[in-house]
């Protein structure tokens, strides 16, 4: 697979799941402090900077990583072109996914000292009940159909405001507000704010959402039988070297 170095790809997935992660925290930050006594227009304030910071981030970082931002999508992109060498070699797997988390554990430190908080807080808010893990089986499915459906139609170009909408909308019709990814589930157990989750909850949800990948390859394969053909064009197509 051509493409910038595994080191500079590596960092780009940090750089952009750490500001994914700063933007989740810091916006759910600043909405508990702008609507104290207003849970839904908190959780409007936070999804909408969430959705916009999203597809911002994707056009930094994707022409350098693909700007996966999550294992999830890696893991998908390895799967799915492993046989036909389009998709992400394991050794990248292996290097995407620490950075990734990494990423995601600093971007919520960030957001905490922002606002004057202690750098780590581990999160109280305890997000453990079934209906809640089944939010996440489907929000990681959605997405994971998204981004391949985008890649094997050949419209990878509007994967930046297609998967910022889609987690802007998830928000609001799954039940765990749609955290659809392990690396930020993890970070966000690093703050005890509105968008925090408690360390205890976050193996339930990071299963819910390998179910999800599953759940999500299969439906891939039902509408598009040859997703690894476009593999390597995920989440938007990365520059070579020579770019």
């Amino acid at each position: 697979m051509s493409g910038l170095s595994l080191w500079r790809r590596a960092a780009a997935e940090l750089v952009g799941t750490g500001l994914l992660v700063a933007v989740v925290v810091g916006s759910g930050i600043m909405a508990a402090h702008l609507s104290p006594d207003d849970i839904g227009l908190q959780l409007l304030e936070n999804s909408t900077a969430t959705a916009f910071g999203l597809a911002a981030i994707i056009l930094v970082v994707g022409p350098v990583s693909g700007a996966h931002l999550n294992p999830v999508v890696s893991l998908a992109d390895w799967w799915l072109g492993r046989r036909s060498g389009t998709g992400l070699p394991i050794r990248d797997v292996a290097a995407y996914i620490p950075a990734q988390v990494a990423g995601a554990i600093g971007g919520a430190v960030l957001a905490n000292l922002m606002f004057d908080l202690a750098a780590v807080d581990l999160s109280a808010t305890e997000r453990d009940r079934p209906h809640l893990w089944l939010g996440e089986v489907v929000a990681t499915a959605g997405l994971v159909l998204l981004v391949f459906a985008l890649a094997r139609s050949g419209r990878s170009a509007v994967a930046p405001a297609a998967v910022g909408g889609y987690i802007g909308a998830a928000y609001w019709f799954t039940s765990s507000t749609s955290f659809a990814n392990p690396a930020v589930t993890v970070g966000r157990a690093f703050t005890d704010t509105f968008a925090g989750i408690a360390p205890a909850s976050v193996p339930g949800f990071v299963i819910a959402q390998l179910a999800g990948l599953v759940v999500g390859l299969g439906l891939l394969a039902l509408l598009y039988p040859r997703p690894a053909v476009a593999a390597d064009e995920v989440v938007v197509p990365r520059l070579s070297d020579a770019g």
